[in-house]
């Protein structure tokens, strides 16, 4: 494996492991707040580290691995789907930081 290789490899994987701490953050604190705009605020959030653990992992589907149908397939979900998340949770977040 080229160094090049292995520096994305730890790089991508910090990531997902950061993004991951911070969606479980995100999750406790939004379960257990009692006021509906925090709640939105907190779920926002968890909704953009969500979408950014998720194109992570479609980098790491696509960039590391040889390029089969099914992991390019499962890559293209992945960034969709993280796609998805991070834009609404950006949308959602300022509708409720304009309501604070």
């Amino acid at each position: 494996m080229p160094i090049e290789n292995a520096v994305l490899q730890w790089v991508l994987s910090i990531g997902v492991i950061a993004s991951l701490a911070a969606t479980v953050y995100y999750s406790l604190r939004y379960r257990r707040s009692a006021d509906p705009k925090t709640r939105g605020l907190l779920s926002a959030r968890m909704n953009i580290v969500m979408g950014i653990m998720l194109i992570l992992l479609s980098l790491i589907q696509m960039l590391l691995f040889t390029g089969s149908t099914i992991r390019v397939i499962v890559g293209a979900v992945f960034l969709l789907l993280g796609l998805f998340n991070l834009f609404a949770g950006l949308r959602n977040h300022s509708v409720y930081r304009s309501l604070k």
